[in-house]
């Protein structure tokens, strides 16, 4: 029911470099590339929800991945799907987030001038970014399911597209992806976030039991687990029957209307909301700085290092690094501040943020 079409199984396989498969296969070889990459050990220090959180309970971005990786699989393994590309996805798909989560995201698609998101900055990531401006050289496969997660869109069911979609140059997102791994992987985060974003809020305060409507906790559940089981049980269901992936019409009305709850009581809470804020003066503040500093040194890359400051050192070393890769694209300076600052973690960026508080340079 869910067979690749005969004409687009090699491109699925395909690299943009092409190289010799190993032992492990090529889906496989592309999660130890995504685990071994900088930008995922990077994960375990940005937001999920709730801002710079020092409760080790509360869910971090990297914890995000391997639910969506762990909830794909399943489903695949169900519908009898191939269970490595969506694990390697799912590990994949927020390699491009910002610091501070969907507030941070939405600051620098404010500031940059490159229509920010974090699915398609993933993408640039893991083929531009990475090792040196060389990227990871995954499949086309992953890297389709990785642009075109979109877990925040509220669908009842999801088609693959009729033809791949062309990853190059990409300005916005896919419609669909070219892969029902693709589809699983969407789907997917969705019913990675739900549960655990109710369970976090709690914990944080900002909600309480009661607070969660009686008819969402009859129907999907009132804890992470009872969320997720209800939800991956419906998707396999639902998606062996009708031939796409999806939720029952039935358990989708509150699906919606859980992600209303979470969007008017979790997401605009004013704990969040007064977090919001400050991420967001902190990241414009950056922004202003690193400005500045490239307006100033250019690619002149002694004088980064020449005045002892260690923040400016180290943007001009980033630059440095992926100097090819900007010179081949003719990058301006506002795509090379975004990188940057979209790579940083939370934590770094408060870092930066004090250290130019201090120097007095916010540029406000």
């Amino acid at each position: 029911m869910f067979s690749i079409p005969i004409n687009t199984s090699k491109i699925l396989l395909s690299r943009q470099k092409q190289r010799n498969e190993d032992i492990r296969g090529p889906y496989f070889r592309d999660q130890t590339a995504i685990i071994h990459a900088l930008a995922f050990r990077r994960l375990k220090h940005k937001t999920q929800v709730f801002f710079a959180p020092d409760n080790d309970h509360i869910c971090t971005r990297i914890e995000h991945s391997m639910h969506v990786s762990s909830i794909s699989a399943t489903i695949c393994r169900a519908l009898g799907l191939n269970t490595e590309i969506a694990q390697a996805a799912g590990l994949g798909h927020d390699l491009g987030h910002a610091p501070f989560g969907h507030a941070g995201e939405k600051t620098l698609r404010f500031l940059s001038d490159h229509n920010f998101q974090h699915e398609l900055h993933s993408l640039r990531v893991i083929d531009k970014l990475e090792n040196k401006g060389k990227g990871l050289n995954l499949t086309f496969a992953v890297r389709d399911a990785i642009v075109s997660h979109c877990g925040e869109a509220i669908e009842q069911f999801i088609d693959i597209s009729k033809a791949p979609n062309n990853l190059e140059n990409l300005k916005r997102l896919p419609k669909s992806p070219s892969t029902w791994e693709g589809c699983v992987v969407r789907v997917s985060d969705s019913i990675a976030y739900l549960g655990r974003d109710i369970e976090d809020a709690m914990t944080a305060k900002c909600i309480t039991l009661n607070d969660i409507p009686s008819d969402i906790k009859m129907h999907i559940g009132q804890t992470n687990s009872e969320i997720i089981k209800t939800l991956v049980y419906d998707v396999i269901d639902w998606s062996d029957k009708n031939g796409k992936i999806g939720f029952s019409p039935e358990i989708f009305k509150y699906v919606t209307k859980l992600k209303k709850f979470s969007r008017e009581k979790i997401y605009q809470n004013p704990k969040l909301k007064y977090w919001n804020h400050y991420s967001d003066f902190v990241l414009k503040s950056l922004f202003n700085y690193f400005k500045d500093i490239i307006n100033k040194y250019n690619f002149n890359f002694d004088l980064y290092s020449s005045n002892n400051s260690d923040l400016e050192s180290k943007f001009g070393q980033f630059i440095e690094s992926i100097f090819e890769r900007y010179q081949d694209e003719h990058a301006d300076n506002n795509r090379i501040i975004t990188d940057y600052i979209a790579g940083m973690t939370d934590t770094y960026a408060l870092q930066c943020f004090k250290y130019i508080l201090s120097t007095g340079t916010t540029g406000f």
